[in-house]
């Protein structure tokens, strides 16, 4: 925990009229999202995966136990275990094989935008009580907020939802922001789990050789490692050994043990 003071080490132009203080771990960061799939997937081809860059269009059972996947196209590729690991597009698919979770794709902006009053320190991602967030992007900055829920395949973004919900908190908090230019926006979708904000790991009940890993509300990235990891150790031995990801259950729903996650952006 940070006083006023030590806030202002960090961030010396930070308005600190409605704050107490602060709080800061030098272990946190971010990363680039994109960068750490394709080293995992150039590693899994060194291991001998083969991938597919096509889309599947449905997942193929037989009774109550998986089978495999047809893509778009009509091919057809069989497996005695079926890994959804799809994202946003994750739930459409299970729902329409009859095996249904409580999952939507909710879309989230980012805004980067340059100032014309450099700041004197680098900052650090910031998170303002508002749930709008700031960092630094190289020599400009990204920003985003908790944007209202809602249910949609869209990857457009909006100058005026940045004018409107993410300009006026930044230009609150840090007057150097009361001078911004938008250089670029982008959007992408949340796995969006409507019931606890958490991930869905594991098999899915009363089938066999179908397991799941979506529904991680915005922490999919930070929690992946771990999960293909469990995941793998439950497919190949029946059980979690590293860590128990048991908590994370499909069957939680049913037995009304909901793991809450109240920190969604």
């Amino acid at each position: 925990m940070l006083d006023p003071g030590e806030l202002l080490d960090l961030i010396p132009e930070l308005n600190l009229t409605d704050l107490a203080g602060g709080l800061y771990c030098g272990e946190s960061g971010y990363l680039d999202a994109y960068s750490v799939m394709q080293a995992y997937i150039k590693c899994a081809k060194r291991l001998g995966a083969e991938y597919r860059y096509k889309e599947v269009d449905r997942l193929l059972f037989d009774g109550n136990e998986a089978k495999g996947v047809r893509l778009k196209e009509g091919e057809e590729y069989f497996a005695p275990i079926v890994v959804n690991c799809g994202g946003a597009w994750a739930s459409s698919l299970s729902k329409a094989a009859g095996l249904a979770l409580p999952v939507v794709p909710t879309p989230r902006q980012i805004f980067q935008f340059d100032i014309e009053e450099k700041l004197q320190k680098e900052l650090p991602l910031t998170m303002d009580p508002t749930g709008v967030y700031f960092r630094n992007e190289g020599q400009t900055f990204i920003a985003g907020y908790s944007e209202k829920i809602r249910t949609a395949y869209d990857f457009s973004w909006h100058r005026s939802d940045f004018l409107e919900n993410v300009w006026p908190v930044l230009a609150d908090r840090i007057p150097n922001f009361s001078k911004a230019k938008i250089t670029r926006g982008w959007a992408g979708l949340y796995d969006y789990n409507t019931e606890d904000h958490n991930a869905i790991i594991g098999q899915y009940p009363a089938t066999r050789g179908y397991y799941v890993a979506f529904g991680f509300s915005g922490h999919g990235m930070q929690q992946a490692p771990g999960v293909g990891k469990g995941l793998s150790e439950l497919i190949r031995k029946g059980k979690y050994e590293s860590i128990d990801l048991s908590p994370l259950r499909p069957e939680r729903f049913a037995e009304h043990q909901l793991v809450l996650e109240d920190a969604i952006y």
